[in-house]
């Protein structure tokens, strides 16, 4: 049975002050808050993306300070260094695996950073690109890959997984209720023609979980701003692509060895699983006395950022900070 929503009705969006083409930074003013970032420090970016993060942050930290970003994606490491060279203070770029840290920050020469910054899922350029397959909005390449040069690609995933393989990655990764009606969808129709295009998983995806919008009094057929089935597959696909949650956790493990005594990490998550590992490791860091402070509750955007900037709209930001 097809699935219904309501939503209420929102204010219209206010026209962006950030010129078109620019990226904006998620929870800029927040981050910013949460880290502290003062001159002379070391300050790591693990999601370097646009740089919208660690430009602010190469600001504050100064002449005197040392920024050391990562990102998987080498495309974003070649766009976000012209933006870096432009503040005019020192920084290393690096293309790696944020779980690598501590072989990034030797590379850089240093040991510890006062500050770590990791804002987790896709950058809008990666968004933006058809070809990288990451948007159902877009038709392109089943890809998904935040590093190209390795790994399987959503299809090659896809077309060999099994039915309770591909369900259960939906269910873990995506909370999609349908995952086993979707999973058998697609067992089905590779056997048919293999899935190669965005467009086709999504088409496929709306006939095996309809869902059907309500109409709102006098205001036309509206639907609830809550993920769809076909946005919670896409976004378990590019999890488990990329590995993100593995990644995340030995990021999580390593991070208290690579902050100085009073040093602070701060984390974004869009995804509920992202969420969770990052509150039982600060939280299990603060009973066990690595971290001496960490967040209760997560930080939210503010209603406007919600409306300025779509994708912030799910993120949540925990910060945990070492003793000393």
């Amino acid at each position: 049975m097809a699935r219904k929503y309501h939503r209420k009705r929102r204010p219209p969006r206010r026209d962006r002050s950030t010129p078109a083409g620019e990226h904006l930074p998620v929870m800029l003013a927040e981050v910013l808050a949460a880290l502290d970032p003062k001159p002379g420090m070391v300050v790591v970016d693990c999601t370097l993306g646009f740089a919208g993060h660690s430009c602010e942050l190469l600001k504050r930290i100064g002449p005197t300070g040392l920024l050391v970003a990562t990102d998987l994606d080498p495309d974003n490491i070649t766009r976000a260094t012209e933006k870096l060279k432009a503040v005019g203070h020192p920084f290393h770029a690096h293309q790696g695996n944020f779980a690598g840290l501590p072989g990034v920050l030797a590379t850089a020469g240093v040991q510890q950073a006062d500050a770590v910054l990791a804002d987790l899922g896709m950058s809008s350029m990666q968004v933006d690109d058809a070809e990288r397959g990451f948007s159902f909005m877009r038709d392109g390449p089943l890809d998904m890959r935040m590093d190209r040069s390795r790994g399987r690609t959503a299809a090659e995933l896809l077309n060999t997984l099994t039915a309770e393989e591909l369900a259960a990655a939906f269910t873990e990764l995506g909370d999609e209720p349908e995952a086993e009606k979707i999973a058998a969808a697609i067992v089905a129709q590779r056997d048919t023609k293999p899935l190669e295009r965005t467009g086709e998983l999504r088409e496929l995806i709306e006939r095996a979980a309809p869902v059907t919008p309500l109409l709102g009094p006098g205001h036309g057929p509206i639907r609830k701003q809550v993920m769809l089935p076909t946005t919670r597959v896409f976004q378990a696909l590019r999890i488990l692509v990329n590995r993100e949650l593995a990644n995340l956790t030995q990021l999580l493990r390593v991070l208290p060895t690579i902050l100085k005594p009073g040093g602070v990490a701060g984390i974004i998550s869009f995804h509920s699983g992202e969420d969770r590992l990052v509150k039982n490791a600060f939280r299990d860091g603060l009973r066990t006395g690595v971290y001496a402070a960490a967040t209760d509750d997560p930080i939210r955007p503010s209603e406007q950022e919600k409306l300025d900037n779509p994708r912030a709209r799910s993120a949540k930001l925990r910060w945990a900070r070492t003793p000393g």
